[in-house]
């Protein structure tokens, strides 16, 4: 018992520094590792399989955003409430939050596989797969299904394993079924020669092993409260706090689904025109995105590493600490910006050959992309990380509100209009607006929150804002 004192405590009493780089490292590589499961893939298919399996693998990754996204809404907002509760010293309701959460992460992770299985072809056509390609993705796609309910239970419950103080597992979990994944890929794709089939079997094979070391936690494991069967059962009203807290961060994966769909097929219709045709814009964007993603996942991860060090001191009242854990996270994510902005400004063709070779026409048409379409990914950090603030001391609507702004709001509206205008390459130029606006919006939110929470100290009122 005094062992889960001391974890609980730690996050209201120990340096803020120290507690974001306890949680940021592991957090970080966790978003990597599995960030890295679909580079993986993107490699071997890249050198083994062609342009088509990778424009195959394109079509399938707004599957795996629907993952993410049930996975971040339940593993995010679970932590979220149970960290507030532990904040208020509510150590009785805090594990029905992570029950419920477990319950949650595994039953929709199995209805999302089966929904895919029963509408594979009419999804991958919604998702812009033109004919050529189609069976490559639907011989990917078939397997990873299977897949899904260990992949949202791993990525989801690493986040509740980490609200438990427990980073280090998250990070355990999600390098060992990554490991898996790249041995397997080498062996069936690139020995045995099993192409896009041999690529899926890797991947869900390695998200197997990793779910199972996440059951084995919350079985065994589970530190700061004890964790019964009882907490496990379905429970309507908990499940409903959950939900509002990680809406934020699932609708912000969401967003990025509605920007997949439409750019994939925007890619396909507007490639067609151009001197591209429809194959090499999916293969070639689909190779920057996932790059994208890996920078993406480091900012994701500083915004996660806060999350139980922010909801815990918003909980207990603690404010100059949830301000610190604010802007050290939002430091470090401006710093990891500029640099990523720097390499895809100087290296694209480079970033684009790790993953096969191909013509003229698919170097240049993904150099445009990173130097064009996110020629302003130094801004982007401010979205999500502002966004998990808000998710973090319980005030889900504005962090609903600014998922939306740059995919919703901005970039998808532009992505339909530009083109008309300027055919292919008013896709290239829809991002700049939508990225500039964004940042402008998160900022001004962010300073309000805080101007508010100055005036709460000031009042001498303690209480947890509710949305405004």
């Amino acid at each position: 018992m005094e062992e889960k004192r001391k974890a609980a405590l730690l996050l209201g009493e120990a340096s803020v520094g120290k507690l974001m780089f306890h949680f940021a490292v592991p957090s970080i590589i966790a978003m990597l590792v599995g960030s890295i499961y679909n580079i993986v893939d993107q490699f071997f298919i890249g050198h083994y399989v062609g342009i088509l399996g990778n424009s195959a693998t394109n079509v399938a990754f707004p599957l795996t955003t629907c993952c993410l996204a049930l996975a971040l809404m339940f593993g995010i907002g679970g932590a979220s409430a149970f960290n507030l509760a532990m904040g208020r010293g509510d150590r009785e309701l805090a594990p029905h939050y992570v029950g419920v959460s477990l319950t949650a992460l595994l039953t929709s992770g199995v209805l999302l596989g089966l929904v895919t299985l029963m509408f594979m072809d009419p999804m991958l056509r919604l998702f812009g797969a033109p004919a050529d390609v189609m069976p490559y993705a639907r011989e990917y796609v078939s397997i990873t299904a299977l897949g899904f309910p260990a992949l949202i239970l791993t990525t989801g419950g690493g986040h509740l394993m980490r609200a438990d103080g427990s980073p280090q597992m998250t990070m355990l979990c999600s390098i060992s079924g990554a490991a898996i994944n790249v041995v397997l890929d080498g062996l069936f794709v690139a020995v045995f020669g099993m192409g896009m089939k041999g690529a899926a079997l890797a991947t869900i094979l390695g998200q197997l092993f990793s779910a199972g070391q996440v059951i084995w936690y919350f079985s065994c494991r589970f530190r700061t409260v004890p964790l019964k069967k009882e907490h496990l059962r379905p429970d309507f009203a908990k499940l409903g706090k959950v939900t509002s807290l990680g809406a934020a961060i699932c609708f912000n994966q969401l967003t990025f689904l509605l920007v997949q769909v439409v750019m994939n097929n925007s890619l396909r219709h507007y490639g067609a025109l151009s001197v591209y045709g429809p194959s090499i814009p999916l293969a070639a964007v689909g190779i920057v995105m996932k790059v994208n993603q890996l920078f993406f996942g480091i900012i994701i991860g500083i915004g996660q590493a806060s999350q139980p060090i922010v909801s815990y001191n918003y909980g207990a009242q603690k404010y100059d600490r949830v301000r610190k854990a604010f802007r050290i996270a939002f430091t470090a994510g401006a710093v990891i910006s500029v640099v990523t902005f720097a390499l895809f400004q100087l290296f694209p063709r480079q970033l684009l050959g790790l993953f096969g070779d191909g013509s003229e026409a698919y170097f240049e048409c993904g150099e445009k992309f990173f130097r064009i379409f996110l020629l302003l990914v130094f801004t982007i950090f401010t979205q999500p990380i502002i966004s998990s603030y808000f998710t973090s001391v319980g005030k889900p609507i504005k962090g609903i509100f600014l998922s939306l702004t740059r995919q919703v709001l901005f970039l998808v509206p532009l992505m339909v209009i530009l083109p008309l205008i300027w055919g292919f390459d008013g896709l290239l130029w829809a991002s700049l607006v939508a990225d500039g606006a964004s940042c402008l919006v998160a900022l001004l939110m962010a300073a309000h929150e805080f101007r508010g929470m100055r005036r709460l100290e000031a009042s001498g009122h303690g209480g947890v804002e509710a949305d405004a």
